[in-house]
């Protein structure tokens, strides 16, 4: 497959522009970038999970109900509830 040459790319960019308009394409860049840069956050997760065996990843509901519970327990025996 041959790489597009200058008038290629230039005729593609004309016929993005005329499709979508000068105001979208900025919008549709930034979102790609964005999609682009979670993708490449989860793989770089996932990998990391695959390199940790043995080692469940805690979710984070998990992990503030644990927080929570601690919380509460280091609450509950330094002072007194009143009703």
């Amino acid at each position: 497959m041959n790489i597009p040459n200058g008038w290629e790319l230039i005729l593609v960019l004309l016929v993005l522009v005329l499709l979508f308009g000068s105001k979208k394409l900025p919008d549709m860049a930034r979102s790609l970038g964005r999609s682009a840069r979670i993708l490449k956050a989860e793989t770089k997760g996932l990998r990391e999970d695959d390199t940790k065996p043995g080692i469940l990843a805690e979710s984070d509901a998990a992990r503030e109900a644990r927080e929570f519970a601690e919380w509460k327990a280091s609450r509950g025996s330094d002072s007194s509830e009143t009703r």
